[in-house]
């Protein structure tokens, strides 16, 4: 099987760093790069939540950019190129599929996770505290969440969801008596790290949950501003609470 069109991009991207191609592509460098691999991962995931195939095709191709470009430009510093690329994650996928390409015997979903997480942890020795191999870039309430995942693998857990609703509750407590701006944005992290572990608790994307409701708030905040009839800065707390209250039910209406 070849795959014509995946070498035809990986030789423009060679031409565009080339001394013939753009200067633009020429200037850029890893760390340069670092934002439109974030962003271009965000907006396929944008892509996916819309369900339009169309769109997750385009942005794919955007992510796909970004790692033939790291790669070319590694290539030309002679560490490494997209075949070692392929190649690596590769082997780690075979290493970690015993049960596909070994001789591991199971189905059982569980099972296999737990194997791939003991593979993991041979693969990587160096890592010798549970909180090793926490992404820094990452947004915080996808760490937060991660973190919560492998202290509850080793068992730090509440035994059940009232125990952690009443940890929640008591740091909304102790937010309440901060007095500084720093004891204040100490207690408001621990208020967010204690909610990401509710989620967790429920199978719940944090990250994923906020989302939806960023985009719920924008798309009820829009209606107000259509449905205002006088300039939002004018309202008051009342007028803001009848507007709110009809914008939540026409969005609702046209859902």
């Amino acid at each position: 099987m070849s795959y014509p069109n995946l070498e035809e991009l990986i030789n423009t991207i060679e031409i565009l760093r080339s001394e013939n191609g753009c200067a633009w592509d020429r200037e850029q460098t890893h760390s340069s790069l670092r934002h439109n691999m974030i962003e271009e991962a965000y907006e396929a995931v944008d892509a996916i939540n819309s369900g339009d195939m169309n769109h997750l095709k385009e942005e794919l191709g955007d992510v796909l950019l970004q790692v033939v470009l790291h790669s070319q430009i590694a290539k030309e510093e002679n560490s490494f190129d997209i075949e070692d690329v392929a190649k690596r994650i590769n082997d780690k996928l075979i290493h970690r599929h015993p049960h596909v390409f070994g001789n591991l015997h199971t189905t059982d979903t569980k099972e296999i996770l737990e194997n791939w997480e003991k593979l993991k942890a041979e693969e990587k020795p160096h890592r010798t505290s549970q909180m090793d191999g926490i992404s820094k870039s990452q947004s915080a309430l996808m760490s937060a969440q991660k973190i919560s995942n492998k202290a509850v693998k080793v068992g730090f857990e509440w035994q059940n969801d009232e125990q952690l609703l009443e940890c929640i509750f008591s740091e909304f407590k102790e937010f309440q008596e901060a007095k500084t701006y720093d004891e204040k944005e100490e207690e408001f992290g621990d208020i967010l790290f204690a909610t990401v572990n509710l989620a967790r608790r429920h199978q719940i994307d944090a990250e994923q949950a906020l989302i939806r409701s960023n985009t719920k708030f924008m798309k009820r905040f829009r209606k107000m501003e259509e449905l205002a009839e006088k300039p939002l800065k004018e309202l008051t707390f009342e007028e803001w609470d009848v507007l709110w209250k009809q914008a939540k039910k026409a969005v609702s209406e046209e859902q």
